[in-house]
C-alpha cells in the first residue's frame, strides 16, 4: 500500500468519492476513517446527491459549535428518515430550536433520569430472567433491542403491546432508506399516523405525567403545540431513543464476547462500567455521522464549501482521531479523559444522552452480573454494527443462581 491508497488498495480520491457511512461502508469504516483523516480529512463524496465530509475531531467540533454556518436544515440525516417535515427539535435551528428543546429538558436531567434507574433495572432483569437456561441466545433480539423499547414505552406512555409495530417502523426508517427509500417513507407515514391517533386519544383522557403528557401540556410562544408539532416531536423522541441505544448495548456485548480480559475486569469491578460505556460510545456508536447545510461560503483545510452544500460531520472518524485520543482505534475500557462526540457537541447535543447513558450502564452491569463468561456462538461472524442478530454462548447457571 502506498501513501495514496487506502487499506483496500484504492486511490484515496476514489475512497473519498465513494465514501458513505451505511451498510457495507461500515464493514471497513475504521480503516477508511484512518485513511481519510491522514490523507483526505476534508473531501467530497458522490453518494446521496453529493456531500462534503469532515473527519478530524477539531474540524467536526468547530462545525458543531457554529450552527449559524452549519445549519441542521433540512435535516440531520443523510439520506433522510422519510418524514416530510423537519423533526423537532433536531432538524430546527434557533430561535425555535431553543423553545422546543426547553420543553423536554426537565425530563432528561441527571436527577430525573437517576430516578428512572430502578425501572430500567427491573426491565433488564425481567429480560435476563427470560433467558432461562438457554445456552445460546440472540442477545440483540432478546435483550439489546427490547430493553430500550420497554423503557421508552413506559416513559412515554405507549403500550408495550405495540412494540413489534414500533420496531418494524424503526427498522424500515433507519435501515432500509439507503436502498428502498419509498418503503422508508411508508414506514414514516405509518408511524406518524400512529402517533397522531395516540395523541388524539390522550387528549380525551386525564393528563399523565410522562414524556408525551409533557408534550400535550407544553406551550411555545404562549400557545399549545399544534397537531403537526406533537407528531413531529413524538417522531423524533421515538426514532432517536430506541435503535441508537440498542445498537450500543449490542456492540458492547459484541466486543466483550471477544475480549475476555476486559469482560472479566468489568464483571469483577462494576465501578468501571461507566468509563467503559463512554469508550464503547466513542468507538462503536450508532451515530457515525450527522449532516449539516452550509449557509455561507466557508473554507476548511483549503477547500471552499459553498452556500447550500451538504456536509457530513463524521463523528465516528473524529472519535478515533489520534490527535485527540491516543491509540484512537484501540478500545481502552478505563480511558480517561474521554471527551468524545457520540452525542454531538453544542446546541444540538443529544437531548436524551443522560437516559441513554443510564440504560447502557444498567444494561451492561446487569448482564455482567449474570454472565461473566460468554462468547460468540460457533460459526457466527456478526458485524460490529447495527441491531441484527448477535448469537452468544452463555454458561449454564447453577440452580438458584
Amino acid at each position: 500500500m502506498n501513501a495514496q491508497e487506502d487499506p483496500g488498495g484504492r486511490a484515496i480520491e476514489e475512497v473519498a468519492r465513494d465514501f458513505h457511512h451505511h451498510d457495507d461502508g461500515l464493514d471497513v469504516a475504521f480503516d477508511v476513517y484512518k485513511a481519510l483523516r491522514e490523507r483526505c480529512p476534508v473531501g467530497r463524496s458522490e453518494r446521496y446527491g453529493g456531500f462534503w465530509f469532515l473527519t478530524r475531531f477539531r474540524d467536526i467540533h468547530d462545525a458543531e459549535q457554529d450552527w449559524e454556518t452549519f445549519s441542521v436544515a433540512p435535516g440531520m440525516l443523510l439520506p433522510p428518515m422519510g418524514h416530510s417535515r423537519p423533526g423537532i427539535p433536531i432538524d430546527i435551528d434557533p430561535p425555535m430550536h431553543t423553545k422546543y428543546r426547553r420543553i423536554m429538558l426537565p425530563a432528561f436531567t441527571t436527577q430525573h433520569v437517576e430516578a428512572a434507574g430502578a425501572m430500567v433495572r427491573r426491565h433488564a432483569n425481567d429480560l435476563l430472567d427470560g433467558f432461562g437456561d438457554d445456552e445460546q441466545v440472540d442477545v440483540a433480539e432478546r435483550y439489546a433491542v427490547p430493553l430500550p423499547m420497554r423503557v421508552f414505552c413506559e416513559l412515554a406512555g405507549l403500550p408495550i403491546a405495540d412494540a413489534a409495530r414500533l420496531e418494524d417502523w424503526i427498522d424500515r426508517i433507519f435501515y432500509v432508506r439507503t436502498h428502498d427509500y419509498a418503503d422508508t417513507e411508508r414506514a414514516a407515514a405509518e408511524c406518524c399516523a400512529y402517533l397522531s391517533d395516540h395523541f388524539d386519544a390522550r387528549r380525551k383522557a386525564p393528563l399523565r405525567p410522562d414524556l408525551f403528557g409533557r408534550l400535550l401540556e407544553a406551550e411555545v410562544d404562549g400557545r399549545p403545540l399544534s397537531d403537526e408539532e406533537l407528531v413531529d416531536y413524538g417522531f423524533v423522541l421515538l426514532t432517536a431513543g430506541l435503535d441508537t441505544t440498542s445498537w450500543v448495548i449490542r456492540s458492547s456485548l459484541w466486543f466483550l464476547a471477544q475480549h475476555g480480559e476486559d469482560r472479566e475486569r468489568l464483571a469483577s469491578s462494576p465501578e468501571l462500567v461507566p468509563a467503559a460505556v463512554e469508550e464503547f460510545l466513542r468507538c462503536l456508536s450508532s451515530v457515525q455521522a450527522m449532516a449539516r447545510t452550509v449557509t455561507r461560503e466557508v473554507e476548511i483545510d483549503g477547500h471552499r464549501l459553498a452556500e447550500g452544500d451538504r456536509v457530513l460531520l463524521v463523528f465516528g472518524a473524529g472519535n478515533r482521531d489520534e490527535a485527540e485520543f491516543p491509540q484512537g482505534d484501540r478500545i481502552v475500557i478505563d480511558r480517561e479523559p474521554n471527551a468524545h462526540m457520540a452525542f454531538g457537541v453544542g446546541i444540538h447535543r443529544c437531548l436524551g444522552s443522560n437516559l441513554a447513558r443510564r440504560e447502557l450502564r444498567v444494561g451492561l452491569t446487569e448482564f455482567l452480573a449474570r454472565y461473566t463468561d460468554f462468547s460468540l456462538a460457533p460459526g457466527s461472524d456478526p458485524p460490529w454494527y447495527g441491531i441484527g442478530p448477535l448469537p452468544l454462548m452463555l454458561p449454564r447457571r447453577e440452580a438458584g443462581a
